[in-house]
């Protein structure tokens, strides 16, 4: 079964819709340029709000070390997720499960750098920029990696079927593909978006 991850989630009423509609993980945005970034206690109360056997993703991007510390000591997070330029010693420190984004963007996208990791995630995105554009990567470019890994980067219901048959992903990540605007979600797009990755 290939998991699904709702990223960007900034309200308690969409994370309950994601829940309800048969989510595997939400993702926290806290990195303070994005638009869809959640202060520590709005993430918090949303994490508190979710059901049990609901993954809760605390997003970072090259932030002092301290920044995580608080975000864990603040939020009940199960799992962390890095999207800039951090080191496998960087990821690993923090005493939980880590996903590190892979920036299929760039020409030389480094997976190879992060073995270690529990999770590699491709995405659209360019080194040093965030995901959640709205883009997808030229899927013909994802490499043999040899052990499962996550899909993101233009998903919507539309297409994330077509993106499970083709690539078998062990999960896919989908932020503005079930968005109203950045930070906003739809509960029938994420429903949708979840009933077309079980028909894939």
């Amino acid at each position: 079964m290939i998991r699904v991850k709702i990223c960007g989630i900034t309200r308690i009423e969409d994370a309950l819709a994601a829940a309800e509609a048969g989510v595997d993980a939400i993702g926290l945005v806290f990195v303070k340029r994005s638009s869809r970034c959640v202060s520590l206690d709005d993430a918090a109360e949303i994490c508190a709000a979710l059901p049990p056997f609901v993954n809760r993703v605390g997003l970072f991007m090259d932030q002092p070390e301290a920044e995580v510390w608080a975000g864990l000591d603040r939020v009940r997070l199960d799992w962390l997720q890095f999207h800039g330029a951090e080191s496998e010693d960087y990821c690993a420190r923090f005493g939980r499960p880590w996903i590190k984004a892979i920036a299929m963007a760039d020409s030389d996208a480094a997976w190879e750098q992060h073995r270690h990791a529990d999770a590699l995630l491709l995405d659209s995105h360019a080194s040093g920029e965030l995901g959640g554009s709205g883009k997808r990567f030229d899927w013909e470019r994802v490499p043999r990696l040899g052990r499962p890994w996550i899909l993101a980067g233009g998903l919507d219901p539309g297409n994330v079927a077509q993106a499970c048959r083709q690539l078998k992903p062990a999960g896919v990540d989908v932020s503005s593909g079930v968005e109203i605007r950045p930070g906003i979600k739809d509960g029938k797009l994420m429903k949708r978006f979840i009933e077309a990755v079980k028909n894939g």
